[in-house]
């Protein structure tokens, strides 16, 4: 069955705001000189600025895009546009086979698929069940970097923390630096985040704190590999930048699910876009991140999905004291009810996080969902509060406080959040078994 979107869910897959705008002026047929769709695509000719309209196609089955105008944002506008008409007027599109220039295109990315398939089988048969691309060379440069690392912090905390303010980037950059040397690029990570701190806020020591003590204990977590539990010891692996093939992963036995796709986050750093997708399993309640990186000179990210939307498929975990990062061994989009089971209040999240925190203690940003949560102002910051008035800080920098406000109009609501500690960001609200993105 092909997929049935909404326009907000359309619109929620664009890279920007620009393009959202020039989705919405492309969403109009007689800007096209035709159409046509079938049950696994969607095609049509744009007039364009240049002599020959821009073909655009889309893959009804999983979600993807392309198009043969020169922009190199993707979906670009007239995908988008092109699929808000659907979304509004199915029937406004003509149903007709599909032409040779749309058939190739999937034949292609069947093809793409087949050989992924088997290079899974080929990972299977080699038997590589580790699949980490390290060396004995490289742990030994990562012990090395950890050693200075540690003299840096000592020097650090002894100086005391009311003169970080007063650093220089460089204090910084070049710590961070020699831990790229040593091949630990998640470590280097972790002290570019230190860098980041905002020192003229209120609070920021407690942050700070909190991200130095991470560094700390995944520096020591590595240090103590041997000691510990097979599962935490490839959390401080990956934690440190050591990495596991994803066709490898693919080749594990995965959970098949209705996974509704709650949230997208984007961030950018050093020309490298990264794209955070949060998975809810309908049936089985697991959660699952799904992370995926390119650089701009990618026209064509690997993964295309619709945040709002559900898609049909199997995924299998990273290996972890405990699995949320996964990947998707294959899906199909779909429709489904966006039902989801909540938890009553802030003291169930408290519980999960102590669960968690027990057999990993550097665990990331978790996925929940909690009924009626209100956003709350208090001395001059912002919180969401449950029924019970337990009080949990928004993120700071989270954009998006005026439309939850509008969303929720003063009334309390089901979120899908994401956070750990006592800051967290919402991502969307049920409203009427209607789930509808921020």
């Amino acid at each position: 069955m092909p997929i049935s979107m909404t326009e907000e869910q359309v619109l929620a897959s664009a890279p920007d705001d620009a393009s959202r705008k020039s989705g919405r002026d492309l969403a109009n047929l007689q800007k096209w000189v035709s159409t046509g769709r079938s049950e696994t695509a969607l095609w049509g000719a744009c007039k364009g600025s240049g002599s020959k309209p821009y073909q655009t196609q889309v893959d009804l089955q999983q979600l993807a895009f392309k198009c043969s105008c020169p922009s190199r944002k993707f979906p670009c506008k007239h995908g988008l546009g092109l699929l808000l008409i659907y979304s509004r007027q199915p029937q406004a599109i003509p149903q007709e086979s599909s032409p040779e220039w749309v058939n190739e295109w999937l034949s292609k990315r069947l093809s793409t698929a087949e050989k992924k398939a088997e290079k899974v089988e080929a990972a299977i048969a080699s038997g590589n069940v580790t699949a980490r691309k390290n060396t004995a060379a490289r742990e030994s440069k990562v012990s090395e970097g950890i050693a200075d690392l540690h003299k840096w912090m000592k020097d650090m905390i002894r100086n005391g923390l009311l003169q970080l303010p007063e650093k220089k980037s460089a204090y910084w950059d070049n710590t961070s630096r020699r831990l790229i040397d040593a091949q630990a690029p998640g470590l280097a990570a972790m002290v570019r985040n230190l860098g980041e701190t905002s020192f003229f806020t209120d609070g920021w020591q407690q942050d700070f704190m909190h991200q130095l003590l991470r560094l700390y204990v995944t520096a020591e977590g590595y240090n103590h590999l041997e000691q510990l539990p097979e599962p935490l010891q490839e959390d401080i692996r990956q934690l440190c930048g050591f990495t596991i093939s994803q066709d490898y992963l693919r080749s594990l036995p995965g959970v098949q699910d209705n996974w509704l796709i709650l949230g997208k986050q984007v961030s950018e750093q050093d020309k490298l876009t990264t794209e955070r997708y949060w998975l809810y399993g309908e049936s089985t309640h697991r959660t699952a991140l799904i992370l995926q990186f390119y650089t701009k000179q990618v026209t064509t990210p690997v993964l295309t999905l619709s945040p709002g939307t559900a898609i049909k498929g199997e995924l299998a975990w990273y290996p972890s004291a405990h699995p949320l990062r996964a990947v998707i061994k294959e899906h199909k989009q779909t429709w489904s009810p966006m039902h989801a089971k909540a938890m009553p209040s802030w003291m169930e999240v408290v519980h999960a996080q102590t669960a968690i925190s027990q057999e990993l203690p550097v665990f990331p940003d978790q996925l929940y969902i909690v009924e009626q949560l209100l956003p709350v102002q208090f001395q001059d910051r912002w919180y969401l509060a449950d029924h019970q008035n337990n009080l949990m800080l928004l993120k700071p920098g989270f954009n998006k406080l005026w439309k939850l406000l509008a969303v929720t109009g003063g009334q309390p609501m089901t979120m899908a959040i994401t956070g750990s500690m006592q800051q967290y960001e919402p991502l969307g609200v049920w409203d009427h078994q209607h789930y509808q993105l921020l």
